[in-house]
Order: structure tokens, then sequence, then C-alpha cells
């Protein structure tokens, strides 16, 4: 294989080296969204699995709004990803543009929204649920906007079609869960959450390989764009036919296509080289549930598993892996430390994984009792997000070591 030439990011990460540590002593937590965002994230992460496994066992009651699986299925998308996602896009917008995204007191009322609309989304009215989950969304965009079209980054607007996506989305989840329309609310859940894949495939696909060859000085990659835009078509394609209910045979051959091309591509990433990196083989692993997830996909389709295995791959595998993947990383280079994964992470890490592991179990082999490995993967799921709480929560409510601002 030929060393891989370097592509141009249509997101360009900022991931600023650290620097000799100077004493921080003052409150920084809305200096940028990442910092707010992302532990309100984890937190909701490490408590709304627990509490919804809970419900599903019948130790406690349901929420007052949506029975428990819907309310789960809303709170993980649109609370726990979309927190991660916006978090995320308030702090590269600023580092696109050079511009200021919303910091301090707008920041801190952006998260009261969504601290809000979690409370509401649990106990009602729905009717403010709805308004406080779209009013998360649009104020973002608009910042996010505005200091795109200041700085003319227009390869950048693509971000703004997501978010709308993103409202569209969660309107249909509250209007069907609510009998307002007829359609699922599970429905518009996996809108978003194939929205988030493709843009993973779209994003992931560029920078994941790239932190792999900066960090790995030269290790051998292929890379090829023909087969970039190969894989994300056929992504896109499974997923829709998949989303519309295609017939069975169709939505099948799509998905084992697309989780053939999404192989290959991983594995021109070199993803063995990254074994002895945590900090790189996470989002290797974590990326690889997307073509296992496809082929769980397609098992699904045809009756073998339950659409829902592929789902999870999907949801816990790829997304959460990545999350927890990239809230450890760009937490990291955005407070001036060194991009290296500590007990601590790895330990995150490894049970994110086994937490999807676990999940998939019993979906996988059904003779086996459902509640209890379910239990287990709550646990490991929450644990990895209560560590990643702990650890990181005090240097999110600091200032960067470098005393760079930010």
């Amino acid at each position: 294989m030929k060393p891989a030439s370097a592509p141009t990011l249509l997101v360009q990460l900022a991931e600023p080296e650290a620097t000799a540590p100077r004493p921080a002593g003052r409150f920084a937590l809305f200096r940028l969204g990442f910092r707010p965002l992302y532990l309100l994230a984890a937190a909701l992460a490490a408590l709304a699995v627990p509490i919804w496994t809970a419900q599903f066992a019948g130790a406690l009651p349901g929420p007052a709004t949506y029975p428990g699986m819907i309310w789960h299925a809303h709170e993980m998308t649109f609370g726990f990803v979309l927190a991660v996602i916006v978090g995320f896009l308030l702090t590269a917008a600023r580092a696109w543009t050079g511009m200021d995204t919303p910091t301090g007191r707008h920041l801190a009322g952006l998260c009261a929204i969504w601290l809000a609309a979690r409370v509401f989304n649990y106990t009602g009215p729905i009717a403010a649920a709805l308004v406080l989950d779209a009013a998360f969304i649009v104020l973002p965009m608009i910042s996010i906007g505005i200091v795109l079209v200041r700085a003319r980054s227009r390869r950048n607007f693509f971000v703004l079609i997501v978010l709308t996506a993103f409202l569209l989305a969660n309107t249909l989840f509250h209007l069907a869960a609510t009998g307002r329309v007829a359609f699922s609310p599970l429905d518009a859940g996996r809108f978003f959450v194939f929205t988030v894949i493709a843009l993973i495939c779209v994003i992931g696909g560029r920078v994941i390989p790239t932190f792999t060859s900066n960090a790995l000085r030269g290790i051998r990659q292929f890379r090829s764009q023909a087969l970039d835009i190969a894989a994300l078509a056929a992504t896109v394609l499974a997923l829709l036919l998949v989303l519309v209910g295609a017939t069975a045979a169709v939505a099948a051959a799509a998905c084992l296509i697309a989780a053939a091309l999404q192989a290959m591509r991983l594995a021109g990433w070199n993803p063995w080289a990254t074994r002895g990196t945590p900090i790189l083989w996470i989002l290797h692993l974590s990326y690889a549930w997307i073509p296992i997830g496809l082929v769980l996909l397609a098992l699904g389709a045809v009756g073998i598993l339950a659409p829902s295995a592929g789902l999870h791959a999907l949801t816990v595998g790829a997304i959460g892996g990545l999350i927890i993947g990239m809230i450890t990383r760009t937490a990291l280079g955005h407070t001036g430390r060194p991009l290296k994964a500590g007990r601590v992470e790895v330990t995150a890490y490894v049970l994110v994984q086994a937490a999807v592991v676990l999940r998939l179990v019993p979906m996988l082999a059904t003779a086996l009792p459902y509640l209890p490995w379910t239990i287990a993967a709550a646990i490991a799921w929450s644990l990895a997000f209560t560590v990643y709480f702990a650890k990181y929560a005090p240097m999110l409510a600091a200032p960067r070591i470098d005393g760079r601002p930010g």
C-alpha cells in the first residue's frame, strides 16, 4: 500500500499543544461550549440509562410523559448525543472562524434550557419539552450561522443543514409520541441516529485517519476519495432504505454492500497500528461498529435478528464509543493538556465497548436471559461516563493550564 496523501479536511479541528502549566484558580466552566455541555451530557448518560433499566425491570415507575422506552430513546439521542454535538460545534465554529460563539451568561442560559428540557421531558408538560428542545437547537444554530456567514466559511454551512434535520426529527418525535401525526416516534429517533452516522462517516472519515497519521509518524495508510464517496453513498442509501421500510431483500443487500465498503475504508486507515495508543484505538474501534451495525441491520431486515440489534451497535458502539473518545480528546486539547489517554480514559473506553457487547449478547443469543445482560450493559455504560465526569469536571471548570483563552 502506498502512503496516503493528506486530503483537505472538511472540518478543521484545532488541537493546541500543551505548554508548561500555570496556576489556575478562576472558574472557567462557561468559557467555551464544550466545557459545560460535555459535562451535562456525561451526567445524563450516567443517570438516564440506569433509570430506564430500573423502569424496564419494574423497580421504578415510568416518566409522566412517555412510556419508558420512548423516553429512553429520546433522551439518549436528543438529550445526550445532541448536547455533545452542540458543545462540539460551538467550540469548533470558533476554531473555524476565529470569532466568538456563546460564552458566559449566554452559554449558561443555553445549558439551563437543556436542563429544563430534560426535566419537562420526564415530568411534562410535553408542550414545554417540545419548545425547550427546539430552543436548544435553534439558538446554537443562529449563533453558529452568524459566525459562519460573517467569516464566509461556506464549506461549513453543512452544519446548519444537519441542525435543521435534528430540529425536524425532534419535532416529529414529540408530535408522533403524542399522536398528533401518523408517524412512529421511534422512526424519528432512527432518523436522528442515521443522520449522526452519516455525519460520522463524513467527519470521522477525515479526522480519524488524519489524527492517526499525525500521531504515528511513518504509518502506512491507504485512502481513496472514490472509496470514501462510495462508502458514504452506500451507507446513506442503506440507512434510508431501512428507515422507509424497503423490502427485506433490498434493504439487506444495501446494508451488506455498505458494510463491506465501510470495512474496506477502515482497513485502509491501518487501525492495528493504533493498538498501543488508546486515544487513537478508541476512534478506530468505535468506527468499526458502523460496518458491524450495518451487517446486523441486514440480519434484522430479513428477520434473523431483532432490528434493535443493529441500532444498538450504531448507537452504543459507534456513536457512544466515538463520543467518549472525542470528549476526552477535545477536552484535553482545548484545556492545554497533552493528547494522551491515562488510566481513567482507558477505563472509560473499555467500559463503553463492554456496554455494547453486553447489550448485544442477549439479542444475538436469544436463549440467554435478557434482563441480567441489559442491567450489566447499563452498569458498564453508566460507570464509563461517571469516571469521565469525576476526572473532567474539575478540569473543565478551571482555566486552560497554558494560560490561553478558551
